[in-house]
């Protein structure tokens, strides 16, 4: 019997099997919700994270609508547990910037984003530290549930029929390593057992400025997807230009019909507000997924480390092409600043509209 047929052919594991140590719940994941489903502006989410710097000063940034939160000094400061004070960041939040909040309560940043997986407006749900606790929880999870896990790595775990985290907890650290690289291997068997070492640290939020496309249902085609993408990044690049701006990086997010979501990153040669540079970035980041028939409720992007355009070196192009669609750019964003930010557009996206 080959080893995908031995791992296949193996029992689920009791639910109160071994876990690693995850310590005591004193690790918030905080999820912010708008009024009415609306992303989170920027100035919000900044004002939000000031709020949570009120309860504890270690407040790590998860944008665009999130954040890690060390609350053990607080418990002792305030005199209240961690649910208590998850309370207390809901009812503040609430109160000044009529945003809701999911918070899951748990020993490490990983355990507590999954605790708080799914959760509606107002839910605070905790998991105990107990290595039995941590096990129950995890073990009838789907393998892509798991943090790090995204749709490519979930197919080839399932193959092996490896299809829930309790399986990847039980199976033998060399199987892992044989089928997803050393490394990778390494890092899934800690996370299948609760063990995150990853500290919640603390700092300034780099500045980022992102857009989200929800579909109106769960889309599974590839063609759609690209094209809900090159909508925002032409919304993004706009943005940018308008703004003086030009971006280093690009995130991609995506969030999936069971509410877990992948996240990708890529950064540019150069810094950029260009639209063929975004999209193109985002098309590699959508397409290096191999979602296939995942099915896909979001998709959002995020321009990362923002900076004025103006310091920012550009490297000369002799390309005809690229001067072209650069002085197109310029005409459609002054046609915008003219007429409104629909007086022009890629014609994918027109088109699509027109469709609609």
């Amino acid at each position: 019997m080959n080893a995908r047929a031995r791992l296949a052919a193996m029992p689920d594991p009791p639910p109160t099997g071994p876990a690693g140590p995850a310590g005591p719940p004193t690790v918030l994941y905080v999820h912010f919700h708008a009024e009415e489903g609306a992303p989170l502006g920027e100035e919000a989410y900044d004002g939000l994270l000031a709020l949570l710097t009120e309860v504890t000063p270690v407040v790590q940034a998860v944008p665009p609508d999130a954040a890690l939160m060390e609350v053990r000094g607080a418990t002792r400061y305030f005199g209240q547990g961690p649910a208590g004070l998850a309370a207390l960041v809901r009812v503040r939040a609430l109160a000044r910037y009529g945003a809701d909040c999911t918070v899951g309560i748990a020993g490490n940043p990983m355990l507590a984003r999954m605790a708080a997986q799914d959760g509606p407006p107002g839910a605070v749900r905790t998991l105990p530290g107990d290595p039995a606790a941590v096990a129950a929880f995890l073990a009838g999870k789907p393998a892509a549930a798991l943090y790090g896990v995204g749709p490519a790595t979930a197919r080839t775990l399932c193959s092996y029929g490896l299809d829930s985290i309790g399986r990847i907890a039980a199976a033998p650290l060399p199987a892992l390593q044989r089928i997803l690289g050393p490394a990778t291997g390494q890092r899934l068997h800690e996370r299948a057992r609760g063990i995150d070492p990853t500290p919640v640290t603390p700092g300034a939020r780099a500045r980022s400025t992102a857009a989200e496309h929800r579909f109106g249902r769960d889309e599974l085609d590839a063609g759609r997807r690209r094209r809900a993408l090159l909508t925002l990044a032409d919304g993004l690049g706009g943005r940018l230009r308008e703004s003086g701006r030009v971006a280093r990086g690009l995130t991609l997010t995506v969030r999936y019909a069971d509410g877990s979501a992948t996240t990708r990153t890529r950064t540019f040669t150069e810094p950029t507000a260009h639209t063929p540079a975004l999209t193109s970035a985002a098309y590699a980041l959508h397409d290096g997924l191999g979602l296939q028939r995942a099915r896909v409720r979001s998709v959002a992007l995020r321009a990362e480390g923002l900076g004025e355009a103006g310091p920012a070196a550009h490297q000369l192009s002799f390309d005809p092409a690229d001067e072209k669609a650069r002085r197109i750019e310029a005409a459609v964003d002054r046609a915008r600043a003219r007429f409104g930010p629909a007086a022009a557009g890629p014609a994918a996206a027109l088109t699509r509209r027109a469709v609609a």
